[in-house]
């Protein structure tokens, strides 16, 4: 494989010895450092996955980072995310993780975009980038990554982790398969768990934040064998790692445009279901205008931190079958954020019950306007 990027300039005194391990490596150099150095790459994700490739190419040499994430460090990231800590609870991802970087690199520029990747704007985002890394936590995005590679012609090195296994692999058209070779068609919504759905390894996030900063230096430096037209598969319980094979299929559609992703894989955005904001949630309840609130999430979480006379009730259970009594005021549905109340809403809707709304941001808005939340 040919290198990615042009050498940089010449390294200085304190680079020699900054990077003196990786330049003795065989078939490294100075020539690899200086292409390390004259790379721009750009991550997906602050969070599990990005919170480990960053600081890894930052401490490796690379020259630029833009990172894209729109989210907010909070005290359930921190046994994972391990590039932030307790002081930047609340803080924007991308400031936390850029000040990481800078302690460990302060010669790496990081461009951080507090945004989330969309069909509108990552296109342009990717401009001037040479490499992108999906680091995300769902399918809408990885197969927006995928084609918003595919049409800036660049590599896209993508990771996934749930539970105890996680996934890496390269996509890059006319170059090798791409993600749609492998995964056509996304799976049903209700078969995707996320980490906040499923839970994950804390451990699992360095491995596979690993793998994806070395694949990256292998495509940037030309080195090695970078895993085109191969997922590797980790699996952490056993401490075992196998590879799955694939080629670029003759059904694979044309990439000629970014889509609706959401749309794409099914996701339910909402938008026919009522949400109430937490501070209309705070007002009604010092009202008491008889809503039943309701908790979909797991107990353990329940235990953590409730809204008071809330009835615990996970989605799961609602999948199932099982349902709320009926009251005659609304039925007021939350979540941690808003996501898995937005699926109870339609489940509960579809089962016949006419008032119900969800609450917009979840448990983590209604905190964060002073609303009273309890331990279980």
């Amino acid at each position: 494989m040919s290198p990615l990027v042009d050498p940089g300039p010449p390294l200085n005194a304190d680079g020699i010895a900054r990077f003196s391990r990786q330049l003795m490596l065989p078939g490294f150099g100075e020539d690899a450092q200086r292409r390390l150095g004259a790379a721009r790459v750009v991550v997906i994700g602050a969070g599990g996955l990005g919170s480990a490739v960053v600081p890894a190419l930052a401490a490796a040499g690379v020259g630029a980072i833009g990172v894209v994430d729109d989210d907010v460090v909070e005290a359930s990231n921190l046994h994972r995310q391990l590039s932030h800590g307790i002081a930047d609870i609340g803080r924007p991802k991308v400031d936390s993780l850029a000040d990481t970087v800078a302690a460990i690199a302060p010669g790496c520029h990081v461009e951080t975009y507090a945004v989330r990747a969309t069909s509108v704007n990552l296109s342009e985002l990717l401009s001037g980038y040479d490499l992108l890394i999906d680091g995300s936590d769902n399918f809408p995005t990885r197969y927006l990554a995928n084609d918003a590679a595919a049409l800036a012609g660049i590599p896209l090195v993508w990771g996934a982790i749930l539970r105890f296994h996680g996934q890496v692999g390269i996509s890059w058209r006319g170059h090798g398969p791409t993600y749609r070779d492998l995964f056509p068609v996304p799976p049903a919504p209700d078969e995707a768990l996320s980490c906040e759905l499923g839970g994950v390894l804390p451990t699992l996030c360095t491995a596979v934040g690993s793998f994806l900063a070395t694949e990256a230096i292998k495509l940037v430096t030309g080195i090695g064998e970078p895993l085109l037209g191969r997922v590797l598969v980790y699996d952490a319980l056993t401490a075992r790692t196998r590879e799955i094979a694939y080629g670029v299929s003759d059904e694979t559609p044309e990439i000629t445009e970014l889509i609706d992703y959401d749309l794409f894989c099914g996701v339910d955005a909402g938008e026919d279901l009522e949400a109430i904001s937490a501070a209309d949630l705070m007002r009604r309840r010092r009202a008491s205008d008889g809503m039943l609130l309701l908790d979909v999430r797991e107990p353990h979480e329940a235990q953590a931190r409730r809204i008071p006379g809330s009835v615990l009730m996970p989605v799961g259970e609602l999948r199932a079958g099982a349902l709320p009594e009926r009251t005659a005021g609304p039925l007021v549905v939350y979540c941690e954020q808003d996501p898995r109340a937005r699926v109870a809403a339609r489940i509960l809707r579809d089962a016949g019950f006419a008032d119900v709304v969800y609450v917009a941001g979840g448990i983590q808005a209604y905190a964060a306007v002073g609303g009273e939340t309890i331990p279980d």
